[in-house]
């Protein structure tokens, strides 16, 4: 029996990617410039939001407290 696979999302552009993380475009463009957002894929000019990655960027900004820079495991 073949494991099973995780069926791949398709990638977001940036105004849907902003729309699944409840934020502006302008705001996920300027962390792409700074480099502080999610990772992001460009080609041919285009950048795309893998849906995993955004997930993976949302998941590392946990905290247990505002006090605290530990992360939640």
């Amino acid at each position: 029996m073949l494991p099973e696979t995780k069926e791949r999302r398709p990638p977001l552009v940036t105004a849907a990617a902003a729309l699944y993380l409840n934020v502006q475009s302008n705001y996920l463009e300027k962390l792409r410039c700074n480099g502080s957002g999610p990772v992001f894929i460009k080609r041919g000019g285009l950048v795309r939001y893998d849906p995993d990655d955004l997930d993976a960027w949302l998941d590392a900004g946990k905290r247990q407290s505002t006090s605290h820079q530990r992360k939640v495991a």
